[in-house]
């Protein structure tokens, strides 16, 4: 079979860190989509729901959010070598988000992609006109008011937004893949980071989501498992990693939309709306991916694209993009 284009310009670490954060994400929705209970406690008991809030909520998010930028400043870099208006092609792929987005919102209400379609129309357009250090400094600032003010949540976005259009202009995501010290020393950093803010957050665990030491203890954290990832992706381990991963990360969007749909369909099956059960969240949530993995790599085996995927483009350039591989 040949190999695409998209296929020859793609930075796998990027697919594998993508596929990282869509389990992540799976497990911080799966609570909320089905609407379970979350008992008030005092302090750190070391329940499970209380391991989520330390070492998944607001984990996921912000690379999620991250990567959605960085992906959107590298979508319009290249539509800019095919047409003389790459960023009305990216309007058109931000309205589709948006549209996908709103009927999402039916499902899961909260959910991120109608605010990502908003954000990226309002925020990254315009940026995209400004030096990339004007970008830089602006996610800073956006992250650290959303850290310290807002609190989180949705009001990351724009921040995480604005970091991952910079991190694409000084060219981050293909130092991934290169051998260095870098990505090391970053991690060793964030590591060092992650232990006291996490067991700050764990001292004050009630008010995880409604202070500043949560965001901040996930947004260093996130930085630690991203890094951490794209160094095992360099050892004997991986090839394994990347099977698993890669694929779930190129069908992100099919993914996550599907999740919702099959979290709805199978958790009144094992009794989860409305109850304390936190474990069988893990449990839920590996059956998913283990049936989201086996599905992207049978279809990425004959597609080009995920079948989201494959529609949000196609809308993007306005004009048919094939979907099915050819064969030499």
């Amino acid at each position: 079979m040949s190999t695409t284009n998209t296929e020859r310009t793609r930075i796998r670490a990027l697919d594998a860190i993508r596929g990282l954060a869509l389990c992540g994400i799976l497990v911080v929705n799966i609570p909320s989509l089905t609407r379970m209970s979350s008992p008030a406690r005092d302090g750190w008991e070391g329940g499970t729901e209380q391991w989520f809030e330390l070492l998944v909520q607001q984990r996921f998010f912000p690379v999620f959010s991250f990567l959605f930028g960085l992906g959107f400043a590298i979508f319009l870099q290249r539509a800019a070598t095919r047409t003389d208006r790459p960023r009305l092609v990216l309007l058109r792929r931000l309205v589709a988000l948006g549209v996908l987005g709103a009927l999402h919102q039916l499902l899961h209400p909260g959910e991120a992609l109608l605010p990502y379609a908003i954000v990226g129309i309002v925020v990254l357009l315009p940026a995209s006109w400004l030096p990339r250090v004007v970008v830089l400094l602006g996610g800073i600032a956006a992250t650290g008011l959303a850290v310290f003010v807002a609190h989180g949540g949705l009001m990351l976005i724009p921040g995480m937004f604005l970091l991952g259009m910079a991190a694409a202009a000084y060219g981050v995501p293909e130092r991934l893949e290169r051998p260095g010290a870098a990505v090391g020393a970053v991690c060793a950093v964030a590591v060092a980071g992650a232990v006291p803010l996490v067991v700050l957050q764990a001292g004050s665990i009630e008010t995880s989501g409604f202070d500043h030491v949560s965001p901040a203890a996930g947004l260093v954290v996130a930085v630690a498992y991203v890094t951490g990832l794209a160094l095992l992706l360099r050892t004997p381990a991986g090839p394994a990693l990347s099977a698993v991963l890669e694929p779930l990360g190129r069908m992100a969007l099919t993914n996550y939309l599907g999740a919702t749909v099959l979290v709805l369909g199978l958790a009144p099956l094992i009794g989860l709306p409305g109850t304390e059960r936190y474990p069988m969240v893990l449990v839920l949530a590996g059956a998913i991916l283990l049936v989201q993995v086996l599905f992207s790599r049978w279809w990425l085996g004959r597609f080009a694209y995920g079948p989201v995927e494959w529609l949000w483009r196609t809308v993007s350039w306005w004009a048919p993009v094939p979907l099915r591989r050819s064969v030499r």
